[in-house]
């Protein structure tokens, strides 16, 4: 059997080279904008909380940032907490909410699609996060459409 002789790694202790950086630090030009959709279900995996940090990182890039909840992915804007709303029962429980809150104070704009809301997932308005906008399920495409036509950066969601 073979024999490890490495002593066992501690606290502290480096595996990558975490401070080189590739590529140019690319900031947005005036008047640039992103998109981030979400068609994913809250605590399903990780992407959706990742892309909420990819929304704030290009917010602070410069881009005029929009988050997009859909289908499932209205279940990242819903109020949250047990036994009372704002609570966090587990560490992390309260991660989507905290990150959205996060990301509209730095001035991002969220928007929630009102059919997945109500007859998807049986939430009304009241139910999601003070400061998102919810949206007509007309407007969900022609929001995309509207950035694509600026050219805006776009990050797609999509997963079930």
């Amino acid at each position: 059997m073979p024999k490890v002789n490495h002593p066992a790694h501690v606290d502290g202790d480096y595996f990558v080279d975490y401070e080189e950086k590739v590529f140019e630090d690319v900031k947005a030009e005036p008047g640039q904008k992103a998109l981030v959709t979400f068609h994913t279900v809250a605590f399903e995996g990780s992407i959706g909380f990742v892309n909420l940090l990819q929304a704030t990182r290009l917010k602070r890039k410069g881009f005029d940032t929009s988050v997009l909840l859909y289908g499932p992915g209205v279940t990242l804007g819903v109020q949250r907490g047990f036994p009372t709303l704002g609570n966090e029962a587990f560490p992390g429980h309260l991660n989507f909410n905290n990150q959205i809150k996060k990301f509209m104070g730095e001035g991002g704009k969220v928007y929630a699609c009102r059919f997945a809301l109500q007859a998807l997932y049986g939430h009304g308005e009241p139910s999601l996060i003070e400061g998102i906008r919810p949206i007509n399920p007309l407007d969900v495409m022609d929001l995309v459409l509207l950035h694509k036509r600026d050219n805006a950066v776009i990050i797609d969601t999509w997963t079930l």
